[in-house]
């Protein structure tokens, strides 16, 4: 789908299929800022040492600590958009005799930027939502993002994806025959369901295939990357405030996530923890 699309049909593509790709999601600033910023660190890093990660991939994280470039790529209407419509479910609670309505928030969980190299097989398929050993089918917990900083095709290693997976049960084994290459031009990205099953693609060629993912999660969910170690704090107050509970500075209703009763963006905005705790304190007497 092109980015200037509308929400409602890559919500129902992303309900039906699991995964879409949407074509010129970065813009040429963007995407510029993101190769300066994160190119000399992907140069910089060793391959992979374990093979799920790929032995000759090279991986590069805490990325909201190394570029601002990367804010627009998380807040971009259609990912942002379609992981709060879909994530941001309504439900319920009973706390008494009193039936309460919830919907929760969501949250970054992960930030990577990933090069594969000439001679890197295939990555083992699997699901992004098994870190929370999700059970499947189910409510969808997150959604995922892809932007491609170089073409991706069949032979350089595109990610490998099974449309429709997110409703298989747990005990259907993933097989290589059953999937498609999200071949894309580079600036587009593959957006897909945790419950998808993928992986990367070999690279056959002489250059690399780069990209960047993100994956915003339920905020009840305990963060794949720790936000809070990855990004200094000086950094996130420097990012505006839907960014910053988008790290985790927020309460996910009815209750997670609180700093001593009170909204944890109290523990940003005050020097230390002792003026934040003073503060704090003040708004409960009220």
């Amino acid at each position: 789908m092109p980015s200037a699309t509308e929400l409602e049909p890559v919500v129902d593509i992303l309900e039906r299929d699991g995964a879409i790709i949407i074509e010129d999601f970065a813009d040429a600033t963007t995407f510029r800022g993101l190769w300066e910023d994160l190119g000399p660190a992907l140069d910089a890093a060793g391959h992979c040492n374990k093979g799920y990660d790929g032995h000759r991939t090279r991986r590069v994280s805490s990325l909201l600590a190394r570029t601002d470039h990367l804010v627009p790529v998380i807040t971009q209407p259609l990912y942002l958009g379609a992981a709060r419509r879909l994530l941001q479910r309504p439900g319920h609670m009973w706390v008494g005799r009193s039936r309460i309505e919830v919907t929760p928030n969501i949250q970054l969980s992960a930030t990577q930027a990933i090069q594969i190299d000439p001679k890197q097989g295939k990555q083992p398929l699997h699901r992004d939502d098994a870190l929370h050993l999700r059970q499947h089918p189910g409510p969808p917990s997150r959604l995922q993002l892809m932007l491609a900083l170089t073409d991706f095709t069949q032979e350089n290693g595109a990610t490998l994806v099974i449309p429709g997976s997110h409703h298989w049960d747990d005990e259907t084994p993933p097989r290589y025959d059953m999937t498609t290459p999200a071949a894309m031009r580079a600036g587009s990205a593959l957006l897909w369901q945790g419950g998808v099953f993928h992986g990367g693609g070999a690279n056959t060629t002489d250059s690399p295939r780069v990209s960047l993912t993100v994956s915003l999660d339920l905020g009840n969910l305990r963060q794949e990357e720790n936000q809070y170690l990855a990004v200094p704090r000086e950094k996130v107050l420097t990012y505006p405030e839907e960014l910053r509970r988008l790290l985790g500075y927020d309460q996910c209703p009815p209750g997670v996530g609180w700093f001593e009763m009170q909204d944890p963006q109290l523990a940003l905005v005050h020097d230390d923890l002792e003026e934040a705790r003073n503060a704090a304190a003040a708004l409960a007497q009220h």
